[in-house]
């Protein structure tokens, strides 16, 4: 079943010179999917899922997340599909420092006025599943890079989301917390069939995906799906990448795991 589905999506921002960031993109994503998306600097990938997840409007075309078009939306209905539909996880975290660890994971369900109970329980489940159980009372300047991505994550999933988006969620872990992050993704992707969307350079990252997109200067470039072999489909991504060409720098520095 689709849950998201892209049709004939444009965008053009306006300015003293106008500039085309998207044209003509086609996109189903199935419900139970991780998909990744990929591209060199300004291909436009960043655009597409700002799009998806409604903090920004097409120009043209149309996006539909279960069925709904948000942009249809009025704004309040709107701020209320985008906090109980989508999950977010973004590179820097966006943990609120004044919080523990467990009330920025509660955050969600705060917003919606769940029983107490309620939310200790889910909340304390999540924290087992993801590793942190032993950290939810900590402050976030006290837990390490790995740690606060995973509340994030834990975050992100809480209020059980038709559609999680990731943007370039390992871009501040070293190797190791990125291999971790990128796992739980992938587990509780598998497990608990959440729809999944991630915004990557790194080449590792991405081959935890069933499939990859890939954009470059504002159009779908190509696609390669997963198979059998992780790092197969690994050692595909490389290739793709080289091939699409861009600076030296833009991409993540290969690390296999």
């Amino acid at each position: 079943m689709d849950l998201l589905t892209v049709r004939n999506l444009g965008k053009i921002y306006t300015g003293a010179v106008s500039y085309e960031a998207l044209a003509d993109i086609n996109l189903t994503v199935d419900k139970g999917e991780f998909v990744g998306i990929m591209g060199p600097s300004g291909s436009g990938k960043t655009t597409l899922l700002n799009m998806v997840s409604t903090i920004d409007r097409p120009t043209s075309g149309e996006v539909r997340i279960a069925g709904e078009d948000p942009f249809k939306l009025t704004y309040d209905q709107l701020a209320l599909f985008r906090r109980r539909e989508l999950g977010f996880v973004f590179q820097a975290y966006n943990l609120l420092q004044t919080l523990t660890v467990k009330e920025n994971i509660m955050l969600p369900l705060v917003l919606d006025g769940l029983p107490l109970a309620d939310m200790n329980r889910r909340a304390d489940e999540l924290a087992e599943k993801l590793g942190i159980a032993s950290i939810m009372g900590k402050r976030t300047y006290e837990i390490s890079g790995g740690q606060a991505q995973r509340t994030a994550i834990a975050r992100a999933l809480i209020h059980r989301p038709k559609l999680v988006l990731a943007d370039e969620p390992t871009g501040n872990l070293d190797s190791k917390a990125a291999r971790d992050v990128m796992g739980i993704l992938e587990k509780r992707n598998a497990e608990d069939r959440t729809t999944m969307l991630l915004v990557t350079h790194d080449a590792a990252a991405a081959s935890y995906c069933n499939r990859v997109i890939f954009i470059k200067d504002g159009r779908l470039y190509n696609e390669i799906h997963c198979g059998d072999s992780r790092a197969a489909f690994y050692q595909r991504i490389i290739d793709l990448l080289s091939v699409m060409g861009g600076n030296d720098n833009e991409f993540s520095p290969v690390r296999h795991s």
